[in-house]
């Protein structure tokens, strides 16, 4: 890693005026945005110690106490199999941010091996790589999910996978662009003279310089997946029940929402958007804070 990107993690790690992290910790937005996010994964992590239907939150029924609305004892109210809605929310969160990190995830990884090697190597590496990424591009993201999805039947290990398949092109094309700059810098011209191997350049000093632009997408992208995550689940390519899902209860509370029933789905709705909204933030604050041009 180079002196210069060493010292700028130092700064922001120590707080320093003009760093990032001091830029981000500026903006009220930002700091607002990223306790939302830790809200919901406090929530998601200790779900089943936050509430007193547990049970219900991983999909006990309790018909006796069906389509209750918010009181003391069901603050959000309860379902069309009468289980407490509040904890099928935090369950549900666990179901929605494990999908959102394991989509980022794994498309980060796949589309940096992609993208550095076809950036490093050029020719008709490069040329092959691309014209594959080229052609998940030619889908429309959720319309490929839609597909991945439906072939390879519902649940969450296998909406992650379709939702991959139809994410990492783009990763691909940023972090070749970014290699693309790179390789020819002189720092990199010097370590080729003196025999260090290609597979030590672009994993311990090109990769490490490339991920910047990638760190600030992966963090707007995370609210991205998880309205596209809830989209498959709406139509039943999702999470399977009686696993809890926020697409799910909005499906299953869309045809009570008209006969005054509507916390069912509308709890669900909101939590999609606050924590798609938070993440969205968060990606927009560190990508000012981590341009460049902030310093000038």
């Amino acid at each position: 890693m180079s002196t210069s990107l060493t010292a700028l993690i130092r700064r922001a790690a120590l707080g320093e005026a003009g760093s990032a992290g001091w830029r981000f910790r500026r903006s009220k937005l930002g700091v607002i945005a990223a306790a939302i996010i830790g809200v919901f994964c406090f929530g998601a992590l200790l779900a089943p110690w936050l509430t007193p239907y547990a049970d219900q939150g991983r999909g006990t029924p309790d018909l006796p106490s069906r389509l209750q609305g918010p009181s003391a004892s069901h603050w959000f109210g309860t379902d069309d199999l009468g289980r407490d809605v509040l904890a099928r929310l935090l369950f549900g969160a666990r179901t929605a941010l494990l999908i959102a990190f394991g989509v980022v995830i794994l498309s980060v990884i796949i589309g940096v091996i992609v993208g550095a090697v076809a950036g490093y190597a050029g020719r008709w590496v490069d040329e092959v790589l691309m014209r594959i990424t080229d052609t998940f591009l030619a889908f429309p993201p959720l319309l490929l999910a839609v597909i991945v999805a439906a072939a390879l039947g519902a649940g969450v290990g296998n909406t992650i996978i379709a939702i991959t398949v139809s994410w990492w092109p783009w990763y691909a094309r940023q972090i070749r662009a970014q290699v693309l700059s790179l390789r020819e810098r002189p720092f990199v011209q010097a370590l080729k003279a003196i025999g260090v191997p290609d597979t030590r350049i672009i994993g311990r000093h090109i990769v490490p310089n490339a991920m910047t632009p990638v760190w600030v997408q992966s963090t707007a992208d995370m609210g991205a997946v998880i309205l596209t995550a809830a989209g498959l689940s709406f139509v039943g390519l999702g999470a399977r029940p009686p696993t809890a899902d926020w697409g799910v209860m909005i499906a299953d509370g869309r045809s009570f929402a008209l006969n005054g029933q509507w916390w069912i789905a509308g709890f669900a709705g909101i939590a999609i958007t606050v924590l798609a909204l938070a993440f969205n933030l968060v990606g927009d604050v560190i990508r000012d804070a981590t341009d460049p041009k902030a310093d000038q």
